[in-house]
């Protein structure tokens, strides 16, 4: 019974400006921004680290660096949206 109040009081979107709000709640972000950090620490460390510890690390480095902990913090919200969008 818990589960089911606590998934009523869970916002959901039939528009893109409700969906800014889905993932901007505020339990939703803590969970997308801790998935983009661990996901995006691992990728770092995959695709970056060898380049900051040989001290090749270009200013592109650094962007590329930073995108990688935008990529899985845009998938996590994907997956936000998808499980709370209602049919309009």
């Amino acid at each position: 019974m818990e589960l089911d109040l606590a998934k009523a009081e869970q916002p959901t979107w039939t528009t893109w400006r409700e969906a800014l709000r889905v993932v901007a709640h505020r339990p939703f972000l803590k969970k997308t921004v801790r998935v983009a950090l661990i996901v995006g620490c691992v990728l770092f460390v995959i695709n970056h680290l060898d380049d900051v510890l040989r001290g090749r690390a270009t200013p592109a480095v650094w962007i590329k660096g930073a995108l990688t902990f935008l990529v899985p913090f845009c998938v996590s919200n994907i997956g936000v949206l998808v499980a709370t969008r209602r049919e309009p």
